[in-house]
């Protein structure tokens, strides 16, 4: 037998009636910190749907993020070539992108730029005040064939 509980809910009131006890709606009492990672993450993503961005970090990030990979709990690598910093109402981004060759590295600044800019503010609340973009590297279409044998011998060396 299942027994089925009713509550009221008062966190969606939008007429600014306070719950029992008259200190104001639930969703305002207490705070919330949001986390570095966490932020760094959100940004790393947004950064990523962007088609003209290849990948971020600069070359011994990306070379580090590799070898961390491989490592059994090494972590995904989504914050690579992201730093941030988190304030109480803010945020700040840092990004080092590698862009397509042929991709107007202006336009993807800007697309990226817009893109990290309405992620975290959605997700998070928090207002991000800059988004510094350093473009460390363009990706040349036959460095695929390069990064792939590269890898190659590493696995047959290892």
């Amino acid at each position: 037998m299942t027994e089925t509980t009713q509550r009221s809910n008062t966190a969606g009131r939008q007429d600014g009636a306070t719950s029992q006890g008259g200190k104001g709606a639930p969703g305002t009492r207490g705070s919330t910190a949001i986390a570095d990672t966490v932020v760094a993450k959100i940004a790393g993503m947004a950064a990523r749907e962007i088609p003209e961005v290849h990948n971020l970090g600069g070359g011994m990030t990306r070379a580090f993020g590799a070898v961390r990979q491989r490592v059994p709990g090494g972590g995904s690598g989504v914050t690579q070539g992201v730093k941030v910093e988190v304030g109480e109402r803010q945020a700040a981004v840092d990004l080092d992108v590698v862009v397509e060759y042929g991709a107007a590295i202006a336009d993807t600044a800007a697309d990226v730029r817009t893109n990290v800019i309405n992620a975290v503010e959605r997700m998070t609340g928090l207002e991000v005040v800059e988004v510094n973009i350093a473009v460390g590297d363009v990706h040349l279409p036959d460095e695929e064939e390069d990064d792939s044998e590269q890898q190659e011998s590493s696995r047959r060396v290892a």
